[in-house]
């Protein structure tokens, strides 16, 4: 999973926050690169059968409905707490804040989320993790939920851009262990943005 996390943090650390309008040709270039990782063998958590027949992921088309302002709230003294995977691993992670916004009129509120341990390597102290489900999934996007890569932000205002969501790894290959998104950040919206399911 680290792979993907390096790759997509490398990519927003270079485009993503460092604007804060919409900008279409920085998804565009998200979905070139996310294919181009899926495509190489040598770090695709994809499957050997599927990886023959890889051509492109399925992405929904890039709208400015889903990249938001919201205003982050620090939550202090928040306790470290075991994430439930796909497995028996149980990453340790803490409640960093929360997000409110709101997307095509309806008001929307995420936890997001810092990982104890990757917290402590050098280049990750800011790294925070926004795992969430909609009403798409299971439907149009993986059931199991997506997620988005955050680094902390300056101001009370934080951008999220639901068009850079990606697929944990099970999506593609069971063998992975992946966190599940909390019960919390159930979204009460389609949220049409960003990598759509695999297959069935």
């Amino acid at each position: 999973m680290y792979k993907l996390l390096l790759f997509v943090l490398l990519f927003l650390g270079t485009n993503l926050y460092s604007q804060q309008l919409f900008d279409e040709q920085s998804v565009a270039d998200f979905q070139k690169d996310m294919n181009k990782h899926y495509a190489d063998s040598t770090s695709s958590p994809l499957k050997k059968e599927d990886l023959k027949m890889f051509q492109s992921l399925d992405f929904f088309p890039a709208s400015a409905d889903f990249f938001v302002q919201a205003t982050f709230i620090r939550t202090e003294k928040e306790k470290p707490f075991k994430m439930p995977t796909t497995t028996d691993r149980k990453p340790l992670y803490v409640k960093y804040g929360e997000l409110h916004f709101t997307i095509k009129g309806i008001k929307c509120q995420l936890n997001v989320y810092q990982n104890i341990d990757l917290s402590k390597k050098p280049g990750y102290a800011d790294y925070l993790f926004l795992p969430f489900t909609d009403l798409t999934s299971g439907v149009e996007s993986y059931g199991g939920g997506r997620y988005i890569d955050l680094r902390m932000q300056e101001s009370k205002q934080w951008t999220i851009n639901f068009n850079m969501a990606y697929n944990p790894y099970c999506a593609y290959n069971e063998s992975y262990s992946c966190p599940i998104p909390p019960q919390e950040n159930d979204l009460k919206v389609e949220v049409k943005a960003g990598v759509k399911k695999f297959h069935d």
